[in-house]
Parts: structure tokens; sequence; C-alpha cells
């Protein structure tokens, strides 16, 4: 089935008769709050006796630490605790996602600019911060770690010297996080069967995750010698497993409970703030409340990781390709994080959506001395992706054929054999997908004119700027498409915990779901609640707030948590139901045979036969009982992809995404308006329309940052971060922001729950290259950056 912004939700079916059930465009039961200012996020939280905890950080990248002097910041009225490393209550003392590599507080030396060096606790923040800025620290300053030449030369300085992780054995270089080859056939062979070979060398720039929400929590110690954690995270139970240990705390005694979060991308994925509190709280006995400024969030929290790209194509006249050699080269920065996870990400889709036999790929993760580097929507997928869809169009130009049509004669499909030898299994649409984004209206030419009136400015580069009335202005058209895989991958055991509890309250039947997945705004506060109407036919849903009480449900990332979560929660409601007809079996069985049938149904409070007979009401079936279930669901197993040859099945899913990007180009003055951005996607199934194609949106935007504005400048002579602001930083607002329709598709996958796919990543990869590929159609320049800047196009 197709789904389109002008339709929906007409393209749907539903499970349940009961209002509010899957594939319908229910509303978010926070959206009220938050569009009128009332919602509580983590920064928003108060305790009547808080502290405020302020870090202080390092001015330098890379420098050895000789002294520190926390005398005059103790002697300030107000404040209650200053802290170093040697402070802390535990003999643990190193933190990280993958590698236990990050301490707490620089130790010895600092690694990059913006470390956590110091702490201080106080009871205003402006005292906290007055404080945290007479501590005094000589740095001994140390050779700098930029680049793949600096990181891997047989006589570098190493990030990490005593390094020891599981992949620190089979890196060529300790400056090397992880590298993955991938070779499967004959490239060299392939590459002699070429008509036409095109190469490239692309750039893509640090970029960062810019959530309005900044990183904050309060820590709350407690009378049994444990803390209370409210935090605005990704994953409570990695942050928990992560804590515990440099608290000194068994992980029941550290309590963590999801506090309102505004926004994440990847971002929230790493620990931030949440030890930092918590070591404060438990130090003075206060509460401590710790929030982040603009500026210190540049520096608190991981970015996406700038990478070098080097691709050669190889394709036949009629233009079927050939082999496809690449290697990537990913900036980590300063400390592991996700690095080898994005690194594995990157070399398994490095070929994108078609089918090429021969290929040899290498992708590579370094430690330097820019800043951290993890997870961001599209996880090493959207790099590759900028890369691969250049590579298509250069293929194109020199072959002669249209652009979309080449991509097509290419294109993977459902039982395509991935370059890891992985088997696709699901629907794999690539060809459909274009075809539905090249066959939409183009938008009308010289759309910023008015008849007999002055030119919209808003329509043309510069906008309001008022730079241009269409004097050197000309269009151009461009397409990409991309592959995202979707949860975790590489043999990770990928799980997720739903508590449902199915009771009367009132007189009427009521479920409560209870995860731990984050809302991070993607929208699963109301897929959890549409799932347990569909399948339990009650009408009244409340999700439980998300703590550690509940097992994990894993990361709200990689696409995941609607497949995953979702499917808990779907897990556990039939657990519920069946427990329900099995009292009422018990109750009533004897009175009525139709309770012995196998296809009893709830629906809307009532117990029902499968051909619509109404057995019983649900709350005459409970009565006074309370029915509650606690169960994980898991998706088929993966497995780590060779460390020689990169084959494996390694991948659980992929999601697709299409885009056809229109733009407006100043070339006189290299100012670039993108008109629109139209995108096809398959979603598998659409559970709550409306939500997929906000999601949709919402990806593109991002992708659309990456290509004309965004980028995180760091100098390279000192590895200091130049624009840590939104004044310096650039973002698209509602004025850089095009048209965005959207088309889907519904080809449901046979192992998903409900056929659903991962959205929410897979149009951040295609959005980004066919921007580009736009201002290349319009310019014929061949901009191998990005993002674009004017002085790219007019070579100023």
């Amino acid at each position: 089935m197709a789904g389109t912004t002008s339709g929906i939700p007409t393209n749907v079916t539903q499970g349940s008769r009961t209002r509010g059930g899957i594939g319908e465009s229910t509303l978010r039961p926070d959206g009220t709050l938050k569009v009128t200012g009332e919602f509580a996020y983590s920064s928003d939280m108060w305790h009547e006796d808080m502290l405020w905890g302020q870090t202080l950080r390092s001015t330098v990248a890379h420098a050895e630490i000789v002294s520190i002097d926390v005398a005059e910041a103790l002697a300030v009225p107000g404040v209650h605790a200053v802290m170093t490393y040697d402070d802390l209550p535990a003999p643990v003392k190193y933190y990280g996602m993958e590698f236990q590599d990050t301490p707490v507080l620089a130790h010895g030396k600092v690694r990059h600019h913006g470390e956590p060096v110091a702490l201080v606790a106080a009871d205003h923040p402006e005292t906290a911060r007055r404080a945290a800025a007479k501590i005094k620290i000589e740095y001994r300053e140390l050779p700098l770690v930029t680049d793949e030449a600096s990181a891997t030369a047989p006589d570098a300085v190493l990030v990490h010297e005593n390094r020891d992780d599981h992949h620190s054995a089979h890196v060529p270089h300790p400056n090397i996080v992880h590298h993955q080859p991938i070779v499967r056939g004959d490239a060299d062979a392939a590459a002699a069967r070429a008509d036409v070979i095109v190469t490239g060398e692309y750039t893509f720039g640090m970029q960062d995750q810019a959530f309005l929400g900044p990183e904050s929590g309060l820590a709350v110690p407690s009378e049994d010698g444990g803390v209370d954690l409210y935090v605005a995270t990704q994953w409570l139970h990695s942050d928990l497993k992560q804590i515990a240990p440099v608290l000194g705390l068994p992980e029941e005694k550290v309590r963590m409970t999801m506090a309102g979060v505004g926004g994440a991308f990847g971002g929230r994925e790493d620990i931030s703030m949440q030890i930092l509190a918590s070591v404060l709280a438990l130090r003075t006995g206060k509460p401590v409340k710790m929030v982040y400024n603009r500026f210190e969030s540049f520096f608190g929290h991981v970015h996406r990781h700038p990478a070098k790209l080097y691709y050669e194509h190889g394709a036949t006249r009629d233009g079927k390709l050939t082999h496809m050699r690449c290697k990537i080269v990913l900036d980590g920065g300063a400390y592991a994080s996700s690095t080898a996870s994005v690194v594995g990400n990157a070399a398994s889709l490095s070929v994108g959506p078609y089918v090429i036999e021969d290929v040899d790929i290498l992708a590579v993760g370094l430690y330097t001395n820019n800043p951290p580097c993890g997870a961001m929507r599209g996880f090493g997928a959207v790099q590759a992706c900028f890369a691969y869809e250049a590579q298509m169009d250069k293929l194109a130009a020199e072959l002669g054929m249209d652009p979309v049509k080449f991509r097509q004669l290419n294109a993977m499909e459902q039982g395509t054999v991935m370059p890891t030898g992985q088997v696709v299994h699901h629907p794999a649409p690539v060809a459909e997908l274009l075809r539905m984004v090249k066959e939409r209206p183009l938008p009308p030419l010289r759309q910023w004119e008015t008849a007999g009136g002055p030119a919209d400015l808003r329509a043309l580069p510069g906008g309001l700027s008022n730079t241009t009335h269409g004097e050197g202005v000309v269009r151009g058209v461009g397409y990409a498409v991309g592959i995202k895989n979707v949860a975790f991958s590489e043999g990770f055991d990928d799980y997720s915990t739903a508590r449902v509890r199915l009771e009367v309250v009132g007189g009427e039947p009521v479920a409560m779901v209870h995860t731990a997945m984050a809302e991070v705004g993607q929208g699963g506060v109301t897929i959890h609640a549409q799932i347990a109407r569909t399948e339990l036919g009650v009408q009244q849903v409340t999700i439980h707030p998300a703590d550690t009480q509940v097992g994990s449900a894993g990361s709200t990332s990689a696409g995941r948590q609607t497949y995953m979560t979702g499917g808990s929660v779907k897990n556990s409601c039939d657990l519920v139901r069946e427990k329900v007809l099995e009292i009422g079996r018990r109750k009533f069985g004897a009175q009525q045979p139709a309770w012995a049938s196998d296809g009893l149904l709830l629906e809307g409070g009532k117990v029902v036969t499968a051909g619509g007979e109404v057995l019983a009401a649900l709350a005459d079936v409970l009565e006074d009982e309370a029915v509650e279930i606690e169960a994980e669901w898991r998706h088929f197993p993966t497995e780590p992809f060779d460390r020689v040859t990169g084959q494996g099945k390694g991948h659980v899913q992929y999601a697709f995404a299409a885009h056809r990007a229109v733009v407006e180009v100043d070339t006189e003055l290299g100012l670039v308006k993108v008109v629109e951005l139209a995108v096809a996607q398959d979603v598998g199934k659409a559970l709550n329309p409306l939500s997929v194609v906000g999601q949709i949106q919402g990806g593109t935007v991002q992708g659309l940052g990456v290509a004309v504005m965004e980028e995180i400048i760091v100098d390279p002579k000192t590895a200091k971060v130049r624009n840590p602001s939104f004044t310096d930083y650039l973002l698209p607002t509602i004025l850089d922001t095009p048209t965005i329709p959207v088309d889907y598709l519904e080809l449901a996958d046979p192992e998903a729950p409900y056929g659903v796919r991962g959205i929410g990543e897979a149009p951040t990869l295609s959005s980004t290259p066919a921007v580009l590929a736009a201002i290349r159609n319009a310019t014929g320049l061949e901009l191998d950056k990005t993002p674009i800047r004017p002085e790219h196009l007019t070579g100023l």
C-alpha cells in the first residue's frame, strides 16, 4: 500500500475497532504541553535544598596536567565541594559505551578541548561558575594528533598510551579504534572489464546534534546511601551500567528516571552530566542540579564523525556497475564512544542500495585530539551515502545516462546479496522509490515572480536580505537514494522489555504500559498506547514514566524503538490477553462452551469470539484481579563481521529513502535556496501516519542542514572548537526549510512486528547528497565537500 502527505490516514487498516489503535494518526499525549511551553524538561526540575553543579573544562586539546590548585574555589562563600580526579569515590574512575576509556575527570593529561577537569557544587549557579573560574590549572602542552597522517605515522603520538580493549590487538596502529575491511569477489579483475571508471575524494564535516534542550539533570542522594537520578538520556540501562561502578554502588542503589528530553539524535547515548552530578550529590549529601549552557553543550556530548572518503567505481558502457573500491576514514576524536560500531556501519553500507558483485572496502576509525564523536542520526551511513551518490552522478554523466535511470538499472531488490554476504530477506523497493520522486511534478519556475508586483524575496537565494531579484539565479535538480540498517548489529544482544498491566478501575478496564524507552521526540509514547489499545481492546491506556525499575528497552537510536520496544509491548500484551482469557475460561467456561475457542479476542472492553459474539465484559472477567506481565522481545540473531573479509549476517533490517532536491542558486554570490525536497520511503507499516510523515520530514531537514550550513569548525593547528554557539554554528530555520512532500510505501517486513520498518534515520542519508546533486546540476561544479559554502560556488 502507498501513502502520501495528502492522504493520511486513508491508506491503513486496523486490527481492532478500538479507537486510537495502530494505523490511526493519534495525537501525542505530550504535544499540547510542549507547544504551550508547559512541558517539564530535565532542565526544569527543582528541589528545595538543591545545589548547582559546574564543570571546569580544559582550555587546550592535548596537554599534561602539571598541577591543580582548588584553594581559591573552596574559599568562595556558598561553595560546598570542589572535586578533581583524586576525589572520586570509587576505584573505577573510567566509563564508556563500548570501551571504558573515558575518565570521569581528566587524569594526568587532557586529550581534547573542553574535557572535564574539575567540579564545583555551590548554592547558586553563578557562585558555582565563579568558583570554577578560580581553579588554577597548569598545563604542559603536548604534540597534537589531528588527522590520519598524524595518527598513523610510525612515530605518532599515542592518544591512549596503555590501550587495552577488544579491538586493540586487531588494529594496525594504537591510534586506530577499529578498522573493518569487506572483500567480496575480485575488484581488480572486475575493474579490467569496466568501460568507464570514476574516482572521487570526498570530505564530510563534523555535524552537531544541536538538540534544543541542553544536557541537564538532578541527582538526589537517598537514605540508603544510593542516589536517585532524573536525567534526559537515550538509554537508561546503559547509563546505569556505566554510572554505578564509578559511584562505588550496586546498580539497585542507582535509581534512574527519565526526565523530559528536548531532542537527542544520538547525542545523549553517551554519558554527559550524569556521573558528575551524582558524585557531587554523594559528596555533599544534597541534591545537585546540573544544566549545561549552549557553549558547554558543544563540549558536553559527542558529534557526527567528520570523514574522508576515497571511492572508485566502474561500469560497462550499457550502465551496469562492475566494481567498487573505497576507503572511509572516520575521525572519532579523543575517546572511542561508539566509533567502532560506526565503522562497521560505514563499511557494510558503503556500497549503497546497489548491486555490485566485486568490492574492496576498508573503513577506519581514528583516535585524535579532536572533539569526541559518536552516535548521530544515520550512524556512519550518512557519510558513505554522500560519497557513493556523488559517484553515481559522475558515472551517469560519463555514460551519458539519466542519473535516475542509471540508479534504477543497478538498484538492489529483495533477494540481493549484500557485500557482507547477507541476503536481503524483505522488500527493497529502491527503483520504485526513485520512480516516485522522479514523477512528482516540479515546483513552478521563477516562483519568486508575482503578477505585476515586486519579487517575493522569500523564494530567492539570500531571502529577505534582498541580495537579488532573480539576476544570475539558476535552477538545479538532483536525486539521491540511501540504505540504512535498523536496530543494533554485529552480534549485539538487542532486546527490549515491556511490562503491561490490565486491571479494572472504576468499572472500566485500564491498561498500563511500563518500559524504559527514552521518549526523545520519536513518538513511542503514542505508539505504545496504540499497540495496547489494538491488542487488548481497551480504550484507556496509561504510559508509565520510563525508569530503571523495569527491564532495559535499549537505546532510542538505530530506528529500533517502534520495532523493538513496540515488539516487546505487543508481546507482553499478547501474554496478558492469554492470561485474561484463561481467567475467563476458568470463570465462565462451564456456562459458555464458546470460551473453549482459540479465536477469542479482546475488543472494546469485551471478550468476543472471532465471529463477533460477545461472551463477557472485561470488567466482569477481571473484577478485582489485575494481570501484569513483564516480557522481553528479541529480533533474529546477528553476527560480527569477519575481521578480514567482512562477511557475516550483521544486520537485522534495512530501510530505504529517496529524495529529489530542487534548488535555486545565485551564481554571483554563491547563495542557495532549497525550494523543495521531495521524498519517498518504504515504512513497512505506518502505525501512526502523522508521526511517520513528521519523522521523514525531520530527518530530511537534518540532512539539509549538513548539506549547506552545519559544521563544527576545529582549528587544525590547535584542535580547538571555533564555533561553539548557535550564533556561529548555523542551523536551518523555518525560513530555510523547503516544501517537503512525502510519499511512502507500506511493504511489510514479514519478520517485524506489524511489518514495521525503522523510519527516522533513512531520510537523513539521501537528503544531503540530493541537495549537493542539485547544486552541481545548477552550477556545473564538482563540489566534493559538505557543507557547501558561498566561496565553494564563486571561487572567491
